[in-house]
């Protein structure tokens, strides 16, 4: 049995008077219905194109590969037919609801026009299935909120409605890009704990993209790690918190702050920047910034890495022996990391 949404190869490029920008370079990735994928990186790693790809937002993108959705091919299919799937069988939790949300229609108007798109009932009926929505998610006194506008609206708040209107058609297939960004810790949690409870309840596929490892070690059943429009490491959540095998992934692990016990150590930042996915650099695109590059003799300067298994279900894209990978992070990274 095919699993609900399959990625294969996907690449999305766009042509820039600078050069081919490669946002997403050759990435796959499979996920259930009631299951959790975790995409994290930094910024400009590829997580919100391979987000709007899915949904095919992408006007003027090339993009190439595939994916399946429900047994259904949607990079070849035509832009009205996936436009008639967004809302009814897969959605989005945009990051900036208040920039994502019109501003000239109140909140219940946006989610009556995005049930009505999908159900043949009259406003009376979809306005009541609004105010339920906004009840739901966590609104107090929905029937009254409804119809206020975006911008009377707390940020959790307009969060809870975004929610609200991506879940009013019960997507099958729910993206959160950022869904925490700019909320502060309690709001985050009390989000993070909705968007679980209404997985549940709607049984959906859920992609949470963000660069906050916090929020992926709450949701995900598995975790891709991406840079520069590439998978770096994927596995199960324990795999990649307990038993990382890539440099990328300890450096993104270094530079989380925790909160369980006393800091002994400053926080380790990943040197340099992320690179120009214009000019990706040659070989393995983390080696200008890897500090074990030095151990590949010289591969990693000059060998693209293949994404190869480490373990059943522990994916690795990395120039070190499995061996040599373990032995530094049972030696090195992880004393370090338990210090901090």
């Amino acid at each position: 049995m095919s699993p609900f949404l399959e990625v294969k190869d996907l690449r999305i490029h766009f042509k820039t008077d600078d050069g081919l920008v490669k946002a997403v370079d050759g990435l796959s990735f499979e996920l259930e219905r009631g299951k959790t994928l975790g995409i994290v990186g930094e910024s400009g790693s590829g997580k919100s194109v391979t987000s709007l790809g899915i949904l095919g937002l992408h006007n003027r993108a090339q993009i190439s590969g595939e994916i399946w959705l429900h047994g259904e091919e949607l990079v070849g299919a035509g832009s009205d037919h996936v436009r008639g799937l967004r809302g009814k069988r897969m959605a989005m939790i945009f990051q900036d609801p208040l920039s994502s949300m019109h501003p000239y229609y109140t909140v219940g108007a946006q989610i009556i026009e995005a049930y009505r798109i999908h159900n043949k009932v009259t406003k009376a009926v979809a306005r009541k299935h609004a105010v339920d929505m906004l009840g739901r998610v966590g609104i107090p006194q929905p029937d009254r909120r409804v119809d206020s506008y975006p911008h009377e609206f707390s940020g959790g708040m307009r969060q809870r409605a975004m929610i609200a209107m991506a879940l009013s058609c019960d997507p099958e297939l729910l993206i959160a890009d950022e869904p925490t960004t700019a909320l502060d810790v309690t709001v985050q949690a009390q989000i993070l704990d909705l968007m679980r409870d209404l997985q549940r309840e709607f049984d959906s596929a859920l992609i949470v993209i963000t660069h906050d490892l916090g929020v992926v070690a709450e949701l995900s059943d598995d975790i891709l790690v991406m840079y520069a429009g590439k998978c770096v490491e994927y596995g199960t959540a324990d795999d990649i918190f307990y038993r990382p095998e890539h440099p990328y992934t300890w450096g993104l692990l270094g530079s989380m702050p925790r909160l369980d016990r006393e800091p002994s150590e400053r926080l380790l930042p990943i040197k340099g920047t992320p690179p120009s996915l214009i000019n990706v650099p040659p070989g393995c695109a983390f080696h200008p910034r890897c500090p074990h590059a030095e151990l590949t003799a010289g591969r990693a300067r000059a060998e693209v890495p293949d994404l190869l298994a480490s373990q059943p279900g522990h994916l690795v894209r990395c120039h070190l022996a499995p061996a040599e990978r373990r032995r530094l992070w049972d030696a090195e990274i992880k004393p370090h990391l338990e210090t901090q």
